[in-house]
């Protein structure tokens, strides 16, 4: 993946991550917005990550935004950490070490 659309999907999620905390900024309102919110978010995971991975990482957003007081995980920005970085190095040692 080029490095300008990893750029976009990080900013991508964090928008996406402060719009699930939003709910904690209108009292009573908030947790009633996440029956809203909480489909939608696992649905946005796994268009941004495909395969198994997105479909348990939708699973796991669909679950923490649904759960009162759990907004507060960035579960779009742990994906994308978890996809761009520690992915890529356990690929990179992967690489390297078939090459020895």
């Amino acid at each position: 993946m080029e490095p300008q659309n990893k750029i976009r999907y990080l900013f991508v999620g964090l928008l996406f991550d402060a719009i699930g905390m939003a709910s904690f900024i209108i009292p009573g309102i908030g947790e009633f917005s996440d029956i809203i919110w909480a489909p939608l978010a696992g649905w946005l995971m796994t268009r941004m990550y495909k395969g198994r991975i997105g479909q348990a990482a939708g699973v796991v957003t669909f679950i923490e935004e649904l759960l009162p007081g759990m907004d507060v995980l960035p579960t779009f920005t742990i994906m994308w950490i978890y996809t761009y970085i520690f992915s890529r190095s356990r690929a990179d040692k992967m690489i390297k070490s078939d090459h020895k």
